[in-house]
């Protein structure tokens, strides 16, 4: 029961800003998107499973390192946290594909600092964090075609 709680403490926040921020269908629709974008639904469900990924990845790490010690770690997964939560409000809330571009690229490459430092730390758990990285790099080119597309 302990590991159920410490996993779930792990995953939760990561829920938050798709409960706090809803989809903005007609917002998105109104914009052009390109041909490889996949459908909303199917992205929020590779989100959730690159969540739980990402949780299991902490999960791993603190079970043999406190992460606060680890200031390099704790910095990089905060800012990516901070960064990923962002998304739907800067980019559905605030309209805006260029901040929403800004905000993807900022969660992009820390997605690639977060790998690094949590290998340095346990590299068993740093591969949870691969499809993280290779989804990132989509929504990096998706957000920048997407704002070329309707500037």
């Amino acid at each position: 029961m302990k590991k159920v709680l410490k996993f779930l403490i792990c995953f939760l926040p990561w829920l938050i800003s798709g409960l706090i921020f809803k989809f903005d269908e007609s917002y998105y629709k109104m914009l052009e998107i390109p041909k490889f974008a996949l459908s909303p639904n199917l992205t929020s469900i590779i989100w959730v499973i690159i969540y739980i990924l990402i949780s299991i990845s902490i999960y791993k790490v603190s079970t043999n390192n406190n992460i606060f010690k680890s200031s390099d770690y704790f910095y990089v997964l905060i800012t990516n946290y901070i960064a990923n939560q962002l998304f739907l409000y800067v980019f559905f809330n605030l309209m805006s594909p260029l901040f929403g571009f800004v905000i993807t690229t900022v969660t992009f490459v820390s997605s690639i600092f977060l790998l690094l430092e949590t290998k340095k730390l346990n590299k068993k758990a740093c591969f949870f964090l691969i499809p993280y990285n290779i989804f990132s790099l989509y929504a990096f080119i998706l957000s920048l075609t997407v704002y070329i597309m309707n500037f």
